[in-house]
C-alpha cells in the first residue's frame, strides 16, 4: 500500500513570509494542527501547533510581526507518493515526526501523512480482520 493512497490530500499551506497570527488563525480556520510551508511551489518547512506555543509564546515574540520562516521547522523531511507505509512509519520512528510531506517525482507537494491517519487506517483494518474472523467461526460451526 502507497503512502499516496492514504495521505491527506487537502493540504494546508502558509508562506515562510506569514507573520505567525496568519498562520495560527489558518490552522484555527482550518481544524489543522500543522501547516505545510511553501515557497515556489516546494516544500521548505512545516509549522506546527506546538511549534507556535514553544518557538513562540514561550519565548515571548509577537505573533504579529514574527514570520513563519523564523519559527517553522526547515527543509522538511518528505516521502515520495508511491513509498510504503511501512517506510513512512520507519521515516516517521528514526526522525520522531508525526507527520510527513508527501512529494510527488518533481518534490511538489501532493498531500501530508499524519501517525493519526495510519492509527485510523490500522484501526480499520483490524476491524475488517475481526468481521472476517468472525464470519470464519460462525461458517466453522454451522452444521453440515
Amino acid at each position: 500500500m502507497s503512502v499516496e493512497r492514504f495521505c491527506t490530500r487537502d493540504v494546508v499551506t502558509v508562506h515562510p513570509s506569514a507573520t505567525v497570527a496568519t498562520a495560527a488563525a489558518r490552522m484555527a480556520t482550518e481544524n489543522v494542527g500543522a501547516l505545510v510551508v511553501i515557497d515556489d511551489h516546494k516544500p521548505v518547512g512545516i509549522v506546527t501547533d506546538r511549534d507556535l506555543v514553544l518557538r513562540v509564546l514561550a519565548k515571548g515574540h509577537v505573533a504579529d510581526t514574527t514570520a513563519v520562516r523564523d519559527v517553522m521547522t526547515s527543509d522538511p523531511v518528505c516521502i515520495s507518493a508511491d513509498a510504503s507505509l511501512e517506510g513512512a512509519v520507519s521515516r516517521m520512528k528514526s526522525h520522531r515526526f508525526r507527520r510527513l510531506i508527501v512529494v510527488n517525482k518533481a518534490q511538489e507537494v501532493v498531500g501530508i501523512m499524519a501517525l493519526d491517519d495510519i492509527l485510523e487506517l490500522l484501526a480499520e483494518e483490524r476491524q475488517a480482520l475481526e468481521s472476517v474472523a468472525s464470519v470464519m467461526r460462525s461458517v466453522r460451526h454451522e452444521p453440515l
